[in-house]
């Protein structure tokens, strides 16, 4: 990383590995809006991704491969990993051993051991790394939050998160591969950004159970798995994840000694993302109306009106990447640990172990 980068006043310079579907909607926009970032370049060698890159992008350097980028090393600040996950570990080690910081699309690795050996390296080379945990930006999650620090539930004493989808019809690709090489399914999937949002609220686990299913016609890999957390203070946390279900259920059930919090539907930001709509264009980035808050209440059901409205705390995506640059600039702390993220791949290898074997497994 050239020291020109860091200036104040200085855009530090990003390249982006993969324009697939986490390259091109989540971190492209969201680099391109957070000020101090700019998108110097992105690799990718497949030709409608790169014209939809230049198209979105004007002035954006391409690259078709990420040894490009090592080359010129000396040019970039920071490399984002937005490509398949068998290739986060390798491209992750590359982008230290080349002295840049890197950020890495979740999940970091496929366990937990490869990703401490990350974190060591980059506290060896005194770099930057961390982990695109976006959805503890959510504004479920942040109104969630919010209720929970203001002891609104007193004690909380269950947690319950769903992340769910009715998507009855396989899409192909590695992510619905049964191949252990290229960490697909579901419980690496949908599974890192719930069990990372239950770290979050109520610290380690102690205990792991978990069932997982691969329950569609010519599928292969896990698409209803559910994940039952014992917290070292008590609190548990189930957590469902599925592309089966034909109802979805609240995304969050918090129960606590003193009332519980309820709330349905996901965060607006990925369908904003997703539509072309970027943060900053005026159209309250992260809001949404009020039948969408959630309620708190006790012996009353939300769904006959029962409870309080909470109005939902705005949800910030773009959060993630302005804790980013001021972490390189600043030489603070990253918003996602890469220890975090290992963190959680104990409790994913636990889980898996746990569906495996019928048992439950104690970390």
């Amino acid at each position: 990383m050239t020291d020109s980068g860091t200036g104040t006043g200085t855009a530090l310079r990003v390249g982006l590995i993969g324009y697939g579907l986490a390259g091109s909607v989540f971190h492209a926009p969201l680099i391109a809006a957070t000020p101090g970032l700019t998108l110097d370049t992105v690799v990718t060698s497949h030709p409608e991704r790169r014209a939809q890159a230049r198209t979105a992008f004007p002035g954006v350097r391409l690259a078709a491969a990420p040894e490009e980028l090592w080359g010129r090393a000396g040019e970039l600040d920071l490399v984002v990993i937005a490509s398949p996950n068998k290739t986060h570990v390798p491209l992750a080690e590359a982008a230290l051993t080349a002295g840049l910081a890197a950020v890495v699309d979740k999940p970091l690795a496929a366990t937990a051991a490869e990703a401490r050996e990350l974190a060591a390296l980059a506290a060896r080379r005194g770099l930057l790394l961390s982990v695109f945990q976006n959805r503890r930006w959510d504004n479920d999650f942040l109104t969630l939050t919010r209720v929970i620090e203001d002891g609104e539930l007193g004690d909380v004493q269950r947690f319950e998160s769903r992340f769910e989808r009715w998507r009855p019809q396989l899409k192909g690709g590695w992510r619905e591969s049964g191949d252990p090489e290229e960490i697909g399914g579901l419980l690496y999937d949908l599974g890192s950004h719930v069990v990372d949002q239950a770290l979050t609220l109520f610290g380690p686990a102690a205990l792991v159970y978990a069932e997982s299913e691969v329950r569609r016609p010519g599928a292969a890999a896990d698409d209803d798995t559910f994940i039952a957390l014992t917290h070292a203070n008590g609190v548990r946390s189930h957590l469902y994840m599925s592309a089966t279900a034909a109802q979805l259920g609240p995304r969050f059930r918090v129960l606590g000694s003193a009332a519980g919090f309820v709330t349905y539907g996901l965060d607006p930001q990925e369908a904003a993302l997703r539509a072309g709509v970027r943060p900053g264009d005026g159209t309250g980035w992260g809001t949404e109306g009020e039948s969408s808050w959630g309620r708190i209440g006790a012996g009353e059901s939300p769904l006959t009106g029962g409870g309080r409205p909470v109005e939902t705390v705005p949800g910030d995506y773009p959060a993630y990447y302005a804790a980013v640059e001021r972490a390189l600039r600043d030489g603070t702390g990253p918003p996602v640990t890469a220890t975090e993220a290992a963190a959680a791949l104990d409790v994913l290898e636990a889980a898996r172990r746990s569906a495996r074997e019928g048992v439950t497994v104690s970390l």
